[in-house]
């Protein structure tokens, strides 16, 4: 059984496709969902879940509360990929670790079509210790028989923290399985792809540069990344990257949180300095919330960027 969820809801199978959901009131996928598109996530000032979803042309077609009330007001400081879907006890199910402060939860919680009131809220203390940390992610990854969940951390010093999460019983437990030196000016990351032997992020550094980190999952605790330069120039504007999964490569949202203002590009296949970048063009709206990440489907959704 995959535990989707940590009160053990299983989700059904088939239920939900790649598409984009069309609107807050439908649980549903659009039968005219586009091909590529981004879902986007935030933490609200009144830590409010938002979702915003955005077209592979850059137009915001929905925006709206997905559920009310999640966390203390101003508490979040990072937040993890989302996922979501059709719950087996009905309802959508959405679960997410976030940090407040030093201290990192496991959240999970049902809407009843992906708004409105919400049930079998759980927000799970894992432990302290998590102030020195500035970025964090979990990559997962499904088959038909298994399901591999990996959480990526980078503390101030530079260093990325990979660990395992597993489950028993429905409780998570995280053990660190590598880390990596290095990553100091990394200014913003976003996972683009995730197979079964490595994951890989997209990076921004305060000094302009892009990268590409693929980081193996076997190798010892000693993570041996692969890391290329992408673009030389003009990428340290972004405090914030958001990607999802389109054709071969990604969508990529930047946000520039000072002038709350968002660019949509499409990222074709990682490929060190030859990889296609098209800027497709400055997204509608303010973005200014101080936590934003990415809302994944359970299934039918996977980032093939590397």
């Amino acid at each position: 059984m995959n535990n989707w969820t940590k009160y053990g809801a299983v989700l059904a199978a088939g239920v939900l496709s790649a598409g984009l959901l069309t609107g807050p009131a439908s649980a549903q996928p659009s039968s005219t969902a586009r091909t590529c598109g981004l879902n986007l996530g935030s933490v609200t000032a009144g830590g409010d879940h938002r979702e915003q979803v955005i077209t592979d042309d850059g137009d915001m077609v929905d925006n709206w509360i997905v559920a009310k009330d999640l966390f203390p007001d101003g508490q979040v400081r990072l937040h993890a990929t989302l996922r979501y879907g059709a719950a087996e006890v009905g309802g959508m199910a959405h679960q997410g670790p976030v940090i407040m402060g030093s201290t990192m939860y496991d959240s999970s919680y049902i809407t009843a079509n992906g708004q409105g009131p919400v049930t079998e809220r759980q927000l799970t203390r894992v432990g302290p210790g998590w102030q020195v940390y500035r970025s964090l992610d979990r990559s997962t990854y499904l088959t038909a028989t298994t399901q591999r969940d990996t959480e990526y951390s980078l503390h101030t010093d530079g260093t990325l923290y990979r660990r395992n999460v597993t489950y028993k019983n429905g409780v998570a437990s995280r053990q660190i399985t590598g880390w990596q030196s290095g990553y100091r000016g990394v200014k913003a990351m976003t996972l683009i792809s995730q197979t079964a032997t490595y994951d890989t992020f997209l990076m921004t550094l305060t000094s302009g540069k892009l990268y590409t980190a693929r980081l193996p999952l076997a190798g010892g605790h000693i993570i041996p990344g692969v890391v290329k330069q992408v673009r030389g120039s003009t990428w340290q504007g972004f405090e914030t990257l958001v990607a999802a999964a389109c054709d071969d490569g990604v969508l990529l949202l930047g946000i520039d949180k000072d002038s709350g203002s968002a660019y949509l590009y499409k990222v074709g296949h990682a490929n060190g300095a030859a990889t296609p970048i098209r800027m497709i063009r400055k997204v509608p709206g303010t973005f200014k919330e101080s936590v934003y990440f990415h809302w994944q489907l359970f299934t039918g959704e996977r980032l093939a960027g590397d």
